[in-house]
């Protein structure tokens, strides 16, 4: 592909004699994904598609750290709720609880955060009786 574009020839032309001599040498051959329909090509146009997508990867969180810490307390619950012991359930509150103190003492930046450290003792008391 290092090759220059002969002053005569049109550039279809050229193009084309490139894609059909990658093709004769098997250049596409074995490609990720061949054969398979491409992803998200049923859904509407996003121009922001690939900074989304390159987000979602690398676990980027584009929300602002008051929503970010609200959805790691929905998630903590969630994870509680589905713990198998009680330690378990202890640590996965306890850690979100560290947090939510944390930035109730020094408010991070965004909506107001809204939240406050759950009770130990009524949520082990909700997974016991899911538990029963």
């Amino acid at each position: 592909m290092t090759e220059r574009k002969p002053s005569g020839e049109s550039f279809e032309s050229f193009i084309d004699r490139q894609i059909r001599e990658a093709e004769e040498r098997g250049d596409f051959d074995d490609l990720p994904g061949a054969g398979k329909p491409i992803p998200g090509i049923d859904r509407p146009h996003d121009e922001d598609w690939w900074i989304k997508q390159k987000l979602r990867r690398e676990n980027v969180s584009f929300l602002p750290p008051t929503l970010a810490l609200r959805k790691e307390a929905e998630d903590a619950r969630a994870a509680a709720a589905a713990a198998r012991t009680e330690d378990e359930v202890r640590r996965i509150i306890g850690a979100v609880n560290e947090k939510i103190r944390a930035a109730i003492l020094d408010p991070p930046a965004g909506p107001p955060l809204n939240l406050m450290p759950f009770e130990v003792e009524r949520v082990l008391a909700d997974w016991r009786a899911k538990r029963d």
